[in-house]
Order: structure tokens, then C-alpha cells, then sequence
């Protein structure tokens, strides 16, 4: 029986390509050190906090427990319910975790 596999195109970038042998020659010769490519992005503000009703908010909208909640999160429940009662405020990758779970909380319940 034949392989019947589509084969898919390849885009072809003459410039880039000259680009590059360019870059491994002037490598070679010791003029150029080879890096990986940077890309230039707009990063979100970092210091937006997030506050205990926003979180409780955001626990209602999934209709799951403070318990269901801190799983989904991956952090102990009295963290969770610290956060939502004001008692603590989270910090670092938690408040990126729950900015994003803000804006679309049924991203947590798709891991």
C-alpha cells in the first residue's frame, strides 16, 4: 500500500537565508558571535494587585468551593481563603495566575 502523506509547503525566504549565512561566516571568522534572535514585546504592568473581592469574584464565576478554587490554583486552601478574607495579598506568579484567571477563568478548569 502507498504512503498517500500530504506534503506541506515550505516557505522560502531568500533574504533570510542570506541573512544567516552571513551571520555563520562572520562567526566563523571570528567577527560575529552568534546569539539567539531577540523579539522586542510590551509586557503588562507588573505592579496591578489583585484584591480579595476581585478573587472571590473570580472563585464565583467558576460556581466551584474555596477548596475546588485553591486546587485549581495549586496553592493550600488557607492561603486561598487568606487572600479572599484580605488577611494576605498575593504576590508574584499568584497575582499573574489570578490577572489571567480574571479576565478568562475557565482557563483554569482546561489544565
Amino acid at each position: 500500500m502507498m504512503n498517500m502523506r500530504k506534503k506541506k509547503d515550505v516557505a522560502f525566504d531568500a533574504d533570510e537565508l542570506m541573512a544567516v549565512l552571513s551571520d555563520v561566516r562572520d562567526h566563523v571568522a571570528g567577527r560575529k558571535k552568534i546569539t539567539m534572535r531577540t523579539t522586542t514585546l510590551e509586557l503588562p504592568d507588573h505592579s496591578c494587585a489583585i484584591h480579595a473581592k476581585e478573587i472571590k469574584a473570580i472563585r464565583e464565576k467558576l460556581n466551584v468551593s474555596q477548596q475546588v478554587f485553591a486546587k485549581l490554583l495549586n496553592v493550600p486552601l488557607v492561603t486561598e481563603a487568606s487572600w479572599e478574607s484580605g488577611r494576605r495579598n498575593p504576590s508574584g506568579a499568584a497575582v499573574r495566575l489570578l490577572q489571567i484567571a480574571k479576565k478568562q477563568p475557565k482557563i483554569l478548569m482546561s489544565c
